[in-house]
């Protein structure tokens, strides 16, 4: 009975990991989006700030071996909004990215990654004070890191906890702040 008892233990740590070596992939995130500095620009009396809310990203790659892999995204990173007794103001950030992926597989179906890259962001502002109101649009291009950890459950299919940063999001027009976002994923191997 013991011997049984090793032997299938066994097997079950010597089976293969189910991430696949290479093949195309696609998914979804949700998730809090955090503007850093948004908030503490527009001190004053009076006036109330959210520099969060709720981000979401579609995104698809291709894993080119076990520990590498590039994606695609679209990423959503909500509305930053202040308002005070003189008016409202409002932006809402997005991004187009394209990043390497590396794995550090940690056990059969848990890995680590890392992820690196540039994105395209749009910064969309409004402002309706007493003194001024309109609206700007401003685009730029930066570097785009995170990292996460990723559970396997079947050999098509995985959930990921990530962080990622987008930093310097707008432009001279908007005002250049960073975005976290932190989000949960799943992604659908093909």
């Amino acid at each position: 009975m013991l011997r049984t008892i090793a032997i299938a233990a066994a097997a079950l740590l010597a089976a293969p990991a189910f991430a696949q070596e290479r093949g195309f992939y696609a998914g979804g995130h949700f998730g809090q989006a955090s503007y850093a500095n948004t908030c503490d620009e527009l001190g004053g009396s009076g006036v109330t700030c959210d520099d969060s809310d709720t981000g979401w990203r579609i995104l698809g790659g291709y894993q080119m071996n076990r520990h590498f892999a590039l994606e695609l995204a679209y990423t959503d990173l909500g509305e930053v909004s202040a308002s005070g007794p003189g008016g409202t103001a409002s932006a809402e950030a997005s991004a187009f990215e394209v990043v390497a992926v590396g794995t550090l597989p940690l056990a059969d179906r848990f890995a680590l990654y890392g992820k690196a890259g540039f994105y395209r962001g749009d910064v969309d502002a409004r402002a309706d004070t007493v003194l001024v109101s309109g609206s700007a649009s401003e685009s730029n291009t930066d570097l785009t890191f995170g990292a996460g950890v990723r559970f396997d459950f079947s050999e098509r299919a995985a959930v990921r906890l990530e962080w990622q940063r987008y930093p310097d999001m707008g432009g001279d027009d908007t005002g250049e702040d960073d975005v976290d976002l932190l989000s949960v994923g799943i992604i659908f191997r093909f």
